[in-house]
């Protein structure tokens, strides 16, 4: 670990962390153009053979942007479209960011540094900051935005050059060392541990857009939502959204296990999917009628009417039946398809009930905020289920691949431990330290991950 590094997790002052100098290579969790082409033909995707651990250049920094010591990130679904160079390779993002030149031009390199959360340290901000400093604890959210679009001033996810950080963009969240742009950040909600902070941005800001925000369902006191995998890391935050506003959560889980961890977050009605018959495949038309029905009958015989609102992310397995399923008048709201993009749907149920769909998509600075707040208040909790250290990103990303992880699934990056980076204990205690991690299992110690490790020039 370099002195800049050490300093930060020391908690320096920030005339300390000025006098250290910065590295010129960092270690980071990164993927190589030249291993774009290695899952053709593949059947088992295995993303820990894409994923290398190593040390990368250190880029330079732009006036508008601040580098952040990392001590934690988090996975999410986008690091392992990552690291399967799918639905298309990322370096093509990076290759088109770069034309534009300038500091843009930084981005488009044979290594790709992905992770799309992150919370830790400034030690170095550009010269055009102003509201930022030095030594600041901040959380890092996905959405890296041009504000000189005019679309941005309305909706900072309108504009034609939004993108995601540490997806669309290189040097993101896993690793030592991130580069943002300070439009993307936000205290760290001082109660919260490195690792707990890391796992609220991209998915808890993600949710709140969907469901409170007025580009979103405006969920209302009584609403009952329904919400798919809701053990996930956005369904997590959708039952909590809920539940703080006054509505009644309804979530479908996978398996028993599942379903525990759901009636923890307080979820009002939970729906394992095996028990009414809900497979996990894309179903044809007949079938999604059908298991609409049997979902619907479940959901009168608990709460006794039809769903107002559907948070669906989940995709082609799911889409038809949150169609069928939501009330007259309803909203289903999506911001992803994990199960597949091409989604069916019986257009009649659509049009002659007069339900709506609502496409989101992140989630603008403000929204950040307001979701933030709400942590911090204590209203909020980390939806955190496991931690890895940064040499296992690829036993971590795979857990996500597989399906097999509850929440957000943790990274420690500079932080050598977990339970680091609490600088207010009062309200720790006060919000109850057994309430903070509703999902939390021990932490991991898989065997050794095949990653591939050594410097990237």
């Amino acid at each position: 670990m370099d002195a800049l590094a050490e300093a930060a997790l020391a908690g320096a002052s920030p005339d300390e962390l000025v006098r250290q100098s910065v590295p010129d290579e960092y270690l980071a969790a990164y993927l190589h153009e030249e291993d774009a082409r290695m899952f053709d033909g593949v059947p088992d995707r295995d993303v820990r053979r894409s994923l290398r651990v190593g040390r990368v250049p250190m880029p330079e920094l732009a006036p508008d942007e601040a580098l952040v010591a990392v001590m934690a990130s988090s996975v999410n679904y986008n690091t392992v479209w990552s690291a399967l160079f799918e639905p298309l390779p990322t370096f093509d993002f990076l290759r088109r960011f770069g034309r534009q030149g300038g500091f843009a031009a930084r981005h488009d390199r044979p290594t790709h540094v992905i992770g799309s959360d992150a919370a830790g340290v400034i030690v170095r901000v550009g010269s055009g900051v102003r509201h930022w400093g030095v030594g600041d604890h901040v959380v890092v959210s996905p959405s890296y935005v041009d504000d000189q679009e005019p679309a941005t001033h309305a909706d900072g996810m309108l504009g034609t050059e939004q993108r995601v950080w540490g997806f669309e963009t290189n040097f993101g969240g896993l690793a030592h060392y991130a580069v943002v742009r300070v439009s993307q950040l936000v205290p760290k909600p001082a109660h919260l541990t490195w690792e707990e902070a890391a796992s609220l941005s991209l998915c808890g800001s993600t949710a709140y857009r969907m469901l409170v925000s007025d580009r979103g369902a405006r969920i209302k006191q009584g609403d009952v939502v329904l919400i798919w995998g809701a053990t996930g890391g956005l369904g997590a935050y959708a039952v909590q959204l809920v539940k703080a506003g006054g509505g009644i959560p309804v979530g479908v889980v996978s398996s028993e296990e599942k379903a525990e961890a759901l009636r923890r977050l307080g979820c009002d009605v939970v729906i394992n999917r095996n028990d009414i018959g809900l497979g996990g495949h894309t179903p044809s038309p007949d079938e999604t009628i059908a298991m609409g029905k049997r979902l619907g009958r479940r959901i009168r015989a608990e709460v006794g009417e039809d769903p107002h609102v559907v948070f669906d992310y989940v995709g082609a397995a799911t889409f038809g039946i949150s169609v069928f399923v939501v009330r007259k008048g309803g909203v289903v709201v999506t911001c992803g398809s994990s199960t597949g993009y091409q989604h069916q749907y019986d257009n009649r149920y659509l049009w002659m009930n007069l339900k709506r769909i609502i496409g989101s998509h992140a989630a603008n600075l403000q929204e950040l905020r307001e979701f933030n707040r709400l942590v911090q208040l204590g209203k909020l909790m980390p939806a955190l289920s496991t931690v890895y250290p940064l040499d296992e990103i690829g036993e971590a990303a795979r857990l996500v691949q597989n399906n097999q992880h509850m929440g957000k699934v943790g990274v420690l990056c500079l932080a050598p431990r977990t339970g680091l980076g609490v600088t207010d204990p009062e309200s720790r205690a006060r919000i109850g330290a057994d309430r903070i991690n509703p999902l939390r299992v021990p932490d991991r110690s898989p065997s050794p991950v095949p990653v591939l490790a050594g410097p990237a020039r």
